[in-house]
């Protein structure tokens, strides 16, 4: 078990290939089974072995673990503090290798807090040399290879020695196999092993991090026996998902592949109001503005991507699997329930709240409550309705109506004074994935009850979790 947000802690995170490869005897179930558990006992002794080593990447650092925590270069020794390791690993602000010995001097900044390490196999052994010997069995028989895919994670304080490290890290890998055994035995079908994946999740605290390995080819939906066992395990509510593919930890020094920014609203420093509290969306959302997906929607697509941006949270939370709908996916939707005409797809008309509320429900099976406002100047009162459903379903608001469309994320109220005021995500932005732009010129920014037109009518549309696992 792994808790990742405290600045004294680092993250170890070890990955590679194990090779899985045995002479199967399809005739007998029961042998072939045995042969299996055989040959991850073989690769568990390989992590137990001297032959076991991890290479920290981006640096010249290699630790064999089982042999007497050896590593080079030599200023490293099984007592070194783990936060020295940071020292040796080439980020990409060093213009050039002569800058590593200046920077062992100074400790790498603590927001460095994963270190990623490969796992490997030596394969040149001392010994004698011995005559090779040629044999040939007749049989029937199936040879099985297969490519385990390992990912460990361990936590571990900044302080602490590489040698306890080494011993939490192989703890990890040789629970892990254990693990891939078990749910390799359980998908086996005659011949077929299906590969199994690890994949970590975040828990509420205290909980923090863990690992769950799963089978790659088995769909989420046939996990759920799987997951309601998970939920009992971690004492965890079953009205909502936390171990679904979708919900997997991703670790803050990887990018995203799709290119979208998420949650920009972590780095804002939260206003402060007399006696008030912090209400936000709750999990993760991508970014959707104008201009992105080479659609130039500017102008007219602002609701749009307020509605993309809540899909996207219902997707990376778990709930649904298809992606983020496009423009005319929305525009088909609206068609196929009946709220428009078939001319409106291709069209650059707007939508509101009412026809997001529809979208959710035909694309998503997500239904939405409706909050009506007649004048902006009434949002001011409507604190305690909007802090209870950030507090209670966390999901992102979109509201529009006779002006542009916005979404919130959050909003610090005060009970005793009614002061507000809004995290407000604006669609309108029309430049890069550039997340100091956006927070400093307010296109993600907390906004005061005077950001709304006063006169003007708005609808917020606020989507529903739904209660499953």
């Amino acid at each position: 078990m792994v808790v990742v947000d405290s600045d004294s802690e680092i993250i170890l995170r070890v990955k590679g290939p194990l090779e899985l490869k045995c002479q199967l005897d399809t005739s007998d179930a029961q042998l072939t089974r045995r042969v299996i558990s055989r040959t991850f006992e073989s690769l568990r002794s390989q992590v137990q072995s001297e032959s076991c080593v991890l290479a920290v990447c981006d640096s010249p650092v290699f630790i064999w673990p089982n042999k007497s925590v050896h590593a080079t270069p030599e200023e490293i020794t099984p007592n070194t503090p783990c936060e020295d390791i940071q020292q040796w690993i080439q980020t990409d602000d060093q213009e050039s290798a002569g800058k590593r010995s200046a920077k062992k001097k100074s400790k790498k900044s603590s927001s460095a807090s994963v270190i990623n390490l490969r796992l490997m196999m030596e394969l040149t052994q001392p010994g004698p040399l011995s005559a090779p010997i040629l044999s040939k069995t007749v049989q029937r028989s199936h040879f099985l290879a297969a490519t385990l895919p390992m990912d460990c994670v361990v936590c571990i304080g900044c302080s602490d020695t590489i040698k306890y490290a080494c011993e939490r890290l192989l703890e990890a890998l040789t629970r892990q196999l254990c693990d891939m055994e078990k749910v390799t035995l359980q998908h086996m079908r005659g011949p077929t092993v299906l590969v199994p994946e690890a994949l970590h999740f975040l828990l509420p605290e205290p909980k923090g991090l863990v690992t769950v390995v799963y089978t790659e080819g088995v769909s989420d939906s046939q996990l759920e026996t799987q997951r309601k066992e998970l939920h009992q395990q971690f004492e965890l509510p079953d009205d909502r998902p936390y171990f679904r593919r979708a919900n997997a930890y991703h670790f803050p020094n990887e990018p995203y592949k799709d290119g979208y920014l998420r949650n920009p609203h972590v780095v804002l420093t939260h206003p402060t109001l007399d006696n008030g509290k912090l209400y936000l969306v709750q999990g993760i959302y991508s970014y959707h503005h104008y201009m992105q997906d080479r659609m130039d929607d500017n102008g007219w697509g602002c609701a749009y991507r307020s509605l993309q941006t809540i899909c996207s949270w219902f997707q990376q939370q778990g709930y649904v699997e298809r992606s983020v709908p496009t423009h005319k996916e929305i525009q088909q939707a609206l068609v196929d329930v009946g709220d428009k005409q078939a001319s409106f797809v291709g069209s650059r008309q707007w939508i509101g709240s009412i026809e997001v509320q529809a979208v959710l429900n035909q694309l998503l099976g997500i239904t939405s409550k409706i909050m009506f406002v007649s004048q902006g100047s009434e949002l001011a009162s409507k604190g305690r309705e909007l802090a209870n459903h950030f507090l209670t379903e966390g999901t992102p608001i979109m509201i529009g109506g006779g002006v542009l469309a916005h979404t919130i994320l959050g909003v610090t109220w005060s009970e005793t004074t009614g002061q507000i005021r809004y995290l407000i995500l604006d669609p309108h932005y029309t430049g890069a994935e550039d997340l100091q732009l956006i927070t400093d010129k307010g296109w993600c920014g907390w906004k005061g009850p005077d950001f709304w037109d006063q006169t003007a009518y708005y609808n917020l549309c606020l989507p529903q979790r739904p209660k499953v696992i």
